[in-house]
């Protein structure tokens, strides 16, 4: 399947960031971050020298890239992290040590979408927030086949499952629909 990472660059990160209320001090991961950092590093900006910005990923290139900008532009507080989020406590970050997880056009990629979803959950402290971010499910000029988008409602539902409370449903771009969720 095409990586539609990439297409970040059409949703505003500002925006969604936003939505998360994320502060200073703050521990934030990126799940699933991609090579360009377009969430990671106005994220790291946000939570300043007393936060932390994991920026985590399944592809070791893409960690390296985000390394190098971070070295090049001193950002001093993202920690690259290797991971296939299909693995539960497979993501060597502390359990129940983030207020933010950010699932953006991420899960669209994987069969298991549901393990993805539980190990956001196991990272999250109660009260912590879970953004996700997806591509619509209606025919659009971009983004991945119709039959590989995820659907609303059993996101919801399996979200619940886990855990979580939908906070707020809102658009989130001409082809992405977002969700905050809280860990209860």
């Amino acid at each position: 399947m095409a990586n539609n990472k990439g297409s970040n660059y059409l949703l505003d990160s500002r925006f969604l960031l936003n939505k998360t209320r994320i502060q200073e001090g703050n521990k934030i991961a990126d799940l699933g971050c991609g090579a360009s950092g377009h969430f990671v590093f106005p994220a790291s900006r946000i939570v300043g020298k007393n936060g932390q910005v994991y920026a985590v990923d399944v592809l070791k290139h893409a960690l390296e890239v985000i390394q190098k900008k971070a070295d090049q532009e001193n950002f001093n507080n993202i920690k690259e992290v290797w991971s296939n989020l299909e693995i539960f406590k497979g993501t060597k970050i502390e359990a129940e040590s983030l207020d933010v997880a950010l699932l953006i056009n991420t899960l669209f990629q994987s069969p298991n979408k549901a393990a993805i979803l539980r190990e956001a959950v196991r990272l999250l402290k109660k009260s912590g927030h879970l953004l996700i971010v997806e591509w619509e499910n209606s025919d659009s000029p971009l983004g991945p086949p119709t039959e590989s988008r995820v659907k609303k409602e059993p996101l919801k539902s399996a979200a619940q499952k886990l855990g979580l409370k939908l906070e707020e449903e809102f658009n989130a771009g001409n082809y992405h629909y977002g969700m905050l969720f809280t860990k209860m």
